[in-house]
């Protein structure tokens, strides 16, 4: 990918972060991940009174595309607030993960000063537990 395209990603994130439902925190993020179709899934956070009910925009755009029949990605752009630095957390690495066995499933996201980083999901989450574990192929 070209840094427009990952800047493109990214803005697809920033516009998902709109519609996040964050009540309580008043975190919102946004993610969108790019198929390899070609298409784009948006994900936005959702939370929930009873807080571990909650999901992270990464697995909104994950699960969306797993239910439009999509499974394999290219990239995923995550967008938080302006002026904080945002990857995805834990379980959501390791759900990317589940789609990325060879870790090099692209990451993109900006710093605290607003500039565009990327990186792969084998760099952030390096050893990741996965189907070979449980004798699945």
């Amino acid at each position: 990918m070209t840094q427009d395209a990952d800047a493109d990603l990214l803005a697809e994130a920033e516009a998902a972060r709109a519609f996040a439902h964050a009540p309580y925190s008043r975190f919102q993020v946004g993610a969108a991940l790019l198929c390899a179709d070609g298409t784009v899934q948006r994900g936005c956070n959702v939370e929930n009174a009873s807080y571990p009910a909650g999901i992270c925009a990464e697995r909104t755009a994950v699960a969306a595309a797993v239910a439009g029949g999509r499974t394999r990605f290219a990239a995923i752009a995550v967008a938080g607030p302006d002026g904080v630095a945002i990857t995805p957390c834990g379980i959501c690495r390791q759900v990317l993960s589940e789609f990325s066995p060879d870790g090099a499933l692209r990451v993109i996201a900006r710093d605290a000063s607003g500039a565009i980083h990327a990186t792969t999901i084998g760099a952030l989450l390096p050893g990741a537990f996965g189907a070979a574990a449980l004798g699945a192929r």
